[in-house]
């Protein structure tokens, strides 16, 4: 755990208390802080005080005493209105700040050349892959490595800061938003799309939330800037022209005059202006695919930031196992393979499984995104049947409607059945049964991992059609 003593002796509130809440929580009280935590669910508030954490109805104690509040990242900041807690805190002017600006404040009151080594990645889709590819190229490397943020471990869960470490945090713009103190050695922003933009007050919003990563950096440091949407390339030539950091390009669309390209499977160095052939990503079987080419060229382009050799991280890439719930092979049955693509929580995403694959039974629906799955029409015929559940059946088969075969299943167990019987019945070769939901999945389970670990044992509980017997 990350001691956070900049508060010692002073009243702290923490409202929320999930994964970031509860560390941020213990992390105060092990500095010396006061701590006064909150969260509304009754299960929540039971399961920090059993590890240990008092619990203060903040929403009636007299804010004038408060240092600070510490807000979790899924608590409404700005958009679509502040919650309740940050009306009563901008009222009392006590600073609102996430876990991620505790941990910012600790690296930065550590003497300059003690300081640990952080890369954050941010994006629309990708960053938890590139976020554990990196974890994963270092580790091989033989370096000191901590990873977590907005993916697995929270950030004062990690080991206490320590002068050759390497921190590797994913980003949320929720985290982001948050943030004023950070300063990353190697940000990486991989891409971005209308995303969580009732959080941020459209798309200007959200990206300058996104954009927060690169703040703080200097001439010292390195932004790591996809270059295959309109926002990412805007973001390139902007921080190119007048930042202080410097700007490597990434692509797996084009093949850059300067920067990282991963263009049909093959990696190129071109950061010194000379094209270098590092390898094949044909090579590297949980990196398959255009998205996951991207990933690999951000991935690298950050550890040759830090120092890598090619051949280093290119022995790394092939053997990285892959991403629990992005496209994730959970089993082949009768013929039949499943694949676990629940991290899929929008169109972006769910479109690198759809380009990715054929002869797909295809499972989708929970809370629906703004732009539905309009988008992703162009790959609607590598689609034998959808199997539509959650709060977005209706409108998912209205999309669908003449374009696709759909049925209406409402839960994720019949989905997986009837999707399962179609695959086996139709003879077809190589039938595919993926789960990419192109949605959140808050109506039906408690987050994307959770809807995965379902969707695994499901899998797991199936039994295939006895085989016909020949005339």
């Amino acid at each position: 755990m990350i001691r956070i003593t900049e508060y010692a002796g002073r009243d702290v509130a923490v409202y929320g208390l999930g994964r970031t809440g509860l560390s941020a929580a213990l992390a105060l009280k092990a500095g010396g802080a006061r701590v006064h935590a909150w969260d509304d669910n009754d299960e929540i508030r039971a399961g920090a005080e059993a590890a240990g954490i008092a619990l203060s109805d903040i929403n009636k104690r007299d804010w004038q005493t408060f240092a600070a509040l510490v807000l979790s990242p899924g608590i409404p900041y700005k958009f679509p209105q502040p919650h309740r807690i940050v009306r009563m805190a901008e009222m009392t002017g006590v600073p609102v700040i996430g876990d991620m600006e505790l941990f910012a404040r600790a690296v930065l009151a550590m003497p300059e050349r003690g300081r640990p080594k952080i890369i954050g990645i941010t994006g629309t889709n990708g960053k938890s892959t590139t976020t554990m590819l990196i974890g994963h190229l270092l580790k091989e490397a033989g370096r000191d490595v901590r990873i977590g943020g907005n993916i697995g471990t929270g950030v004062l869960d990690l080991a206490a800061l320590h002068s050759n470490a390497v921190y590797v945090l994913e980003l949320s713009s929720y985290q982001l938003d948050l943030v004023k103190s950070l300063r990353c050695n190697v940000s990486v922003m991989l891409n971005l799309s209308p995303d969580h933009l009732d959080r941020h007050g459209g798309m200007e919003g959200y990206q300058a939330a996104k954009m927060r990563i690169f703040q703080n950096q200097t001439e010292q440091d390195v932004a790591v800037v996809g270059f295959d949407d309109i926002y990412t390339q805007s973001m390139a030539i902007g921080l190119s022209a007048s930042g202080p950091q410097q700007v490597t390009q990434i692509s797996s669309t084009y093949t850059l005059g300067k920067g990282v390209s991963a263009v049909d499977g093959c990696l190129y160095d071109n950061l010194n202006g000379k094209a270098q052939f590092i390898g094949k990503l044909e090579d590297c079987p949980a990196l398959q695919g255009r998205h996951n080419f991207q990933n690999a060229a951000a991935a690298y382009a950050a550890c040759r930031a830090l120092g890598l050799d090619p051949s280093v991280i290119m022995s790394g890439l092939r053997t990285f196992p892959g991403l629990a719930h992005r496209m994730e092979t959970v089993g082949v049955l009768g013929g039949v393979r499943f694949v676990n693509d629940s991290k899929a929580t929008n169109a972006q995403a769910t479109e690198q499984a759809l380009r990715s694959l054929r002869n797909i039974y295809w499972i989708a629906g929970g809370v629906a995104k703004a732009e539905g799955i309009a988008p992703l029409a162009p790959l609607f015929p590598h689609v034998t049947k959808a199997y539509l559940i959650g709060q977005a059946e209706e409108a998912f088969s209205a999309a669908l409607r003449g374009k696709v075969p759909a049925q209406m299943c409402g839960t994720l167990e019949k989905a997986v059945e009837m999707a399962f019987r179609d695959a086996q019945s139709t003879g077809d070769t190589a039938p595919v049964v993926l789960l990419s939901p192109a949605c959140a999945s808050f109506d039906q389970f408690k987050d994307y991992e959770h809807r995965g670990d379902v969707f695994r044992n499901l899998v797991r509980s199936l039994t295939p059609a006895p085989m016909k017997a020949s005339a």
